[in-house]
C-alpha cells in the first residue's frame, strides 16, 4: 500500500486520477449510506421500530445512560420529538426511564438488554460480512480503515452542526 503525495496523480496528469478517487470515495460512502439505511430500515421493520429509534437505540446503548436532552442533542432532534421516540422504545421494552442517581430529579435513559439478542440476529449477516471483509486486511491497513472513518464522521458531524447552527 502506497499513499500519493497531495496534487500528484501518480499519472503525471496534475492530480486528475487522485480526483478520480476522491470522487469514487465520495460515490462509495454515499452507496454505504443508502445500504446501511436500507438494512435498518429492515431491521425496525421486523422489529416494529422506526429508522429513528433504531438510532436513538444505537446512541443509548453506545453512549448511555444518557439524559433525553443528552439524548437529544446527539440525536439532532427536538426533545418534543425525542419523548414519542422514547415512549415507543419503552413501551417495547428496549429502554427504561430511571432515576439519575446523582440527581434524583433528573431522569437517564438506560438500554435493557432483554431484547438486545433480537437486534444482534437480524445484524448477524452484516456483522458477519464486516468480520469477513476485516480478516483480508493486516492490522496497519485496519488502522488506516479505522482512522479514516473516524475522520469522516467526524467531519459528518460537523457538516451536521453548521447546518443546525450548533
Amino acid at each position: 500500500m502506497s499513499s500519493v503525495p497531495p496534487g500528484d496523480g501518480g499519472d503525471g496528469d496534475g492530480g486528475a486520477a487522485r480526483r478520480r478517487l476522491g470522487i469514487g470515495i465520495k460515490e462509495s460512502l454515499r452507496e454505504l449510506s443508502v445500504q446501511l439505511s436500507l438494512l435498518t430500515h429492515q431491521v425496525g421493520a421486523r422489529l416494529g421500530l422506526k429508522d429513528v429509534d433504531i438510532d436513538c437505540l444505537d446512541l443509548i446503548t453506545r453512549f448511555g445512560p444518557l439524559s433525553p436532552s443528552a439524548l437529544a442533542r446527539r440525536a439532532g432532534l427536538h426533545p418534543a420529538t425525542l419523548t414519542g421516540i422514547l415512549d415507543r422504545l419503552e413501551r417495547g421494552g428496549w429502554v427504561a426511564r430511571e432515576r439519575d442517581p446523582s440527581d434524583r430529579r433528573a431522569v437517564v435513559l438506560r438500554v435493557l438488554r432483554d431484547r438486545n439478542a433480537e437486534l444482534l440476529h437480524l445484524y448477524a449477516g452484516m456483522n458477519a460480512a464486516m468480520d469477513d471483509l476485516c480478516a483480508g486486511y493486516d492490522d496497519a491497513e485496519l488502522e488506516l480503515l479505522a482512522g479514516f472513518l473516524a475522520r469522516t464522521a467526524d467531519a459528518g458531524r460537523d457538516a451536521t452542526r453548521e447546518l443546525t447552527g450548533d
